[in-house]
């Protein structure tokens, strides 16, 4: 393709389930840690692309990934996001968990790779605000750690006061705060607001609804004004949905401004300075030639980044993302978004 790339959203794998326990303190080598696979729903043909399972756990191998991304697509940099284990009951341990993936991400992808084409995410906990921004605190000003990540799940929207020192900590350097579905095991909400899916297809519909709610308080309770660097990178599509949602978050604001005086705009007006999504096979038109008046709606082609979702069953390539796009949007999602947003500059 003519345009440089970026890929927003990639999930690198620990080789096998127990290489996590290398990076815990000791006092948490032995306890019992959840499978990053035990998930509620699982993808009837297999949760990563057929064809990377084989030498290698899929997502797992640096030199492949690489392959895969940089070759194979012309990808310039990718933003490496690992899954961890979702919320679990003890949130200390899952604080401990959330730092053993940092420290397993310099080490076996970050440090390594002498191109600075991978770069990181700083998975933390948001159960555990003062652990969270101290987590920040000690990774933010490693070159390659370009976010703070979360999971979608959350008992409470990501608006609310208990979640803003590490919204803080995060605008304060930076660093975008990327949030994508991460299945949790056994203390999460159901996916849906009327509960439960009972089929794959139905949570995969369905739970990125969830990031609209966080959106929704973000803004109604100005965490977005009185943070004038805070920005989201909502990484698990759903975007397809926005304009309605914001058009109906618009006029009930407009209606009710006295209960919300500190959102001194419309809702709709925050997005362009706080807000990005990453693409999903899911999203979109399904003809090709309706994506570029769509994504007109919202400004979406200023809001999207291209994420190609690897090494989920639903990879999608840059070609994919874009068909149907005019020059400028292409350029725009493959990479003018995310290098302004990330800093970055187009590799010679």
């Amino acid at each position: 393709m003519s345009a440089p790339i970026i890929d927003t959203n990639v999930q690198p794998h620990f080789r096998y389930n127990a290489e996590i326990r290398r990076y815990l303190p000791d006092p948490h080598k032995l306890r019992s840690i959840p499978d990053v696979e035990q998930q509620w729903y699982q993808a009837p043909g297999g949760d990563y692309r057929a064809d990377l399972y084989g030498e290698h756990y899929p997502g797992s191998d640096p030199e492949t990934v690489g392959r895969h991304l940089f070759e194979d697509h012309g990808v310039q940099y990718a933003v490496l996001n690992p899954m961890t284990r979702g919320n679990i009951a003890d949130y200390l341990l899952n604080s401990r968990i959330c730092a053993a993936v940092n420290d397993w991400l310099l080490e076996r992808w970050l440090e390594p790779d002498p191109t600075n084409r991978f770069l990181g995410t700083i998975r933390v906990n948001p159960e555990d605000p003062r652990g969270a921004v101290a987590e920040i605190e000690r990774l933010a000003a490693h070159p390659k750690m370009v976010q703070v990540g979360v999971p979608m799940q959350s008992r409470e929207p990501y608006g609310k006061p208990m979640f803003e020192p590490i919204w803080e900590a995060a605008a304060a350097h930076g660093l975008p705060v990327a949030v994508h579905i991460n299945g949790g095991n056994g203390v999460d909400h159901p996916p849906t607001f009327a509960g439960h899916a009972h089929t794959y297809p139905g949570y995969a519909a369905f739970m990125p609804l969830n990031y609209f709610v966080h959106l929704a308080t973000l803004i109604v309770e100005g965490m977005f004004g009185r943070h004038p660097n805070l920005k989201f990178v909502f990484a698990d599509g759903g975007y397809d949905i926005l304009t309605p949602l914001m058009w109906r978050l618009d006029t009930f604001w407009l209606s009710m401004r006295d209960q919300t005086p500190w959102v001194d705009r419309y809702p709709s007006e925050y997005l362009p300075g706080h807000v990005r999504f990453c693409s999903s096979a899911f999203d979109g038109p399904t003809e090709a030639d309706k994506m570029a008046r769509w994504m007109d709606f919202s400004g979406k082609s200023d809001l999207l980044m291209y994420g190609s979702g690897y090494p989920h069953w639903s990879t999608s390539g840059p070609e994919t993302v874009t068909e149907g796009l005019d020059a400028a949007q292409r350029r725009k999602v493959l990479w003018a978004n995310a290098g302004e947003l990330y800093g970055l500059k187009e590799r010679v």
